[in-house]
């Protein structure tokens, strides 16, 4: 197993890696909208907080030797499942046609009461 780090995403905020590649396969950790350079959470609705959850995950995974159109499989965590609509406007941007499997689920509560967190299992390229 190799430990992926990046200083293009945020550090972790516990004791955990930002991923982990093992056997040519990526697993990220869950990824919040906080802003790498500033380490600030980014404020506002779920698709500003979105898009900064994507762009941190596909910074973990180019660092990884991978990217999104390596991910095969995805799972969200909403804070609101009627975010649902709205999540996939953003999820469909990064992924187009070629959308991984996924799982989506409502929590109760998410790290730092963001609204969103997704994670990720991608192949290396």
């Amino acid at each position: 197993m190799k430990i992926v780090q990046t200083k293009l995403a945020p550090e972790p905020i516990g004791p955990y890696s930002q991923a982990m590649e093992s056997n040519g396969l990526i697993f990220t950790s869950g990824q919040i909208a906080i802003e790498p350079s500033t380490n600030a959470l980014i404020e506002g609705d779920v698709v500003a907080q979105a898009r900064q959850v994507f762009e941190n995950l596909k910074a973990v995974l180019e660092a990884a030797g991978s990217d999104l159109n390596h991910v095969v499989k995805t799972t969200i965590f909403l804070k609101d499942m009627n975010d649902f609509t709205r999540v996939n406007e953003i999820y469909a941007s990064y992924f187009g046609q070629a959308a991984p499997a996924r799982s989506t689920v409502q929590v109760a509560r998410l790290p730092k009461d963001v609204l969103i967190e997704v994670d990720c299992i991608a192949e290396k390229k």
